[in-house]
């Protein structure tokens, strides 16, 4: 089988608003860790060498990861919604479908758009089907037009997509909704609240989860027949998880 990795490498990049910080201990200072307890000096280790690791801070919203739909709201569905350690596994290991949203650079992702592109692709989503929607912004990972240059996905699609049984739906730009900058310019024209981050706040009506920063969909043949899995890090009362996203395709 083919396996692709579909996630980008947890980093520190302008692109990220929120800084990844990440302190290195080498071995040589890991020794000294380990020994302290007992007073060893690290000349007690093989070469002098313990055992490395780092500290790590970032948000769970940086990088490649899932989002919950404790995200959205604090209630879905009626009922408390779910953090990213309740969510049932077998959301995220199931057949996967590429949507190709590339042809516009801007503007926001359209239920007819999506419907066009599954016409002529002679698919029909079925339940659990992994939707990827691929855009081709993350070829601006790693600069700072990545946070404000993207296409956002329309409440409307988000809403179709999860009618048809879709759990799981996946974008290759910083975010699900419109850049930041374009929804709180629409709020100072309009002043309708429907305009801020609308496909977030669907999530409130419907139990659904968005998987934000992927990479490589352009890399995957096929545009369906593959298995995506994308099981999410438990992390306790979070409304996100990091998640090491691939595609597997049979060969």
């Amino acid at each position: 089988m083919q396996l692709i990795d579909l996630s980008f490498v947890l980093e520190p990049t302008v692109g990220e608003p929120v800084p990844v910080e990440v302190e290195y201990i080498n071995h040589e200072e890991g020794a000294d860790i380990l020994g302290k307890p007992a007073r060893i000096d690290r000349r007690a280790f093989p070469n002098g060498m313990g055992l490395s690791l780092e500290h790590v801070k970032l948000t769970t919203h940086s990088g490649t990861h899932v989002d919950a739909p404790a995200h959205y709201g604090p209630v879905c569905e009626g009922e408390v919604a779910k953090t990213i350690e309740d969510l049932p596994l077998h959301w995220f290991f199931r057949d996967g479908v590429v949507i190709d949203c590339s042809a516009k650079s801007d503007g926001i992702i359209t239920q007819a758009e999506i419907e066009l592109q599954l016409a002529t692709m002679e698919y029909k989503i079925k339940p659990f089907d992994i939707v990827l929607l691929y855009t081709g912004a993350d070829l601006k990972w790693g600069k700072k037009e990545y946070f404000t240059s993207f296409r956002g996905i329309s409440r409307e699609a988000t809403e179709w997509l999860v009618a048809q049984g879709v759990k799981v739906i996946g974008v290759d730009s910083f975010g699900f909704d419109p850049p930041f900058h374009q929804m709180l310019e629409e709020y100072q024209y309009k002043r309708q609240p429907e305009v801020l981050w609308p496909a977030h706040i669907y999530g409130r009506e419907k139990e659904y989860c968005q998987i934000e920063r992927l990479t490589n969909l352009d890399k995957i043949p096929v545009d369906r027949g593959f298995r995506v899995a994308c099981f999410p890090i438990k992390v306790r009362n979070c409304g996100a998880g990091w998640s090491r996203v691939v595609a597997i395709i049979d060969n």
